[in-house]
């Protein structure tokens, strides 16, 4: 689907996501990313940064690490492990980058899901975060913003990312990329996420 297409034909919808959480009547949501030894669910997508400093709640944030921990243990994983990465660099460095978001937004959300018994960690550095779950520290990072999430799993490979959102009804995966008009009809196209889309619908399958 073709965002651009999409607008100049009247559905005003940033994309994929929210036409099926309207046709689902889903309110509740997120955008998970995954790659190779790396899945990325996101506080915030397709809005500017400014907004999505704005948007970020410790609710939001609280979902967030919901939607995670019960998508990941539908697929199988008993308890799995979650780091959510801060806003500021450093993730705010007690106070030093910033105005203080990552107390007022984060931490709140972090300590009621520890206190649910979830395995969660954060506010984390960014920078070195994604570093740490591609070694296998952690099974998800929660990002706060568009380009936080999207950039390490592009970088480890854009022709195996798969976009899923999470908190609907239904399993839904699709490639993490544009439609390519400009190679349409050439033979150059790239199946390897495609592939990888179905294989990661099958494994967030439930187990049970």
């Amino acid at each position: 689907m073709n965002k651009e297409a999409l607008q100049k034909g009247g559905h005003l919808y940033p994309g994929h996501t929210e036409i099926l959480a309207e046709l689902t009547g889903t309110t509740d949501y997120s955008m998970m990313l995954s790659a190779p030894n790396l899945k990325v669910i996101h506080v915030t997508t397709h809005v500017g940064i400014i907004d999505a400093i704005n948007m970020i709640t410790p609710e939001r944030v609280l979902h967030v690490i919901h939607l995670a921990h019960e998508t990941l243990t539908k697929a199988g994983i008993a308890s799995p492990k979650i780091a959510v990465c801060g806003i500021n660099p450093h993730a705010g460095e007690n106070g030093l980058f910033g105005y203080g978001e990552e107390a007022e937004k984060i931490v709140p959300a972090v300590e009621k899901a520890q206190a649910e018994g979830i395995d969660v960690q954060g506010p984390l550095p960014a920078d070195t975060l994604f570093f740490r779950t591609v070694r296998g520290d952690f099974d998800i990072v929660v990002a706060m913003y568009h380009d936080q999430g999207h950039g390490p799993v592009k970088v480890l490979g854009l022709e195996s990312g798969v976009n899923i959102t999470v908190g609907l009804p239904i399993i839904r995966t699709s490639v993490d990329h544009g439609t390519a008009f400009d190679i349409a009809g050439t033979g150059k196209a790239d199946e390897k996420s495609l592939v990888e889309a179905l294989r990661q619908a099958v494994e967030l399958a439930p187990k049970k």
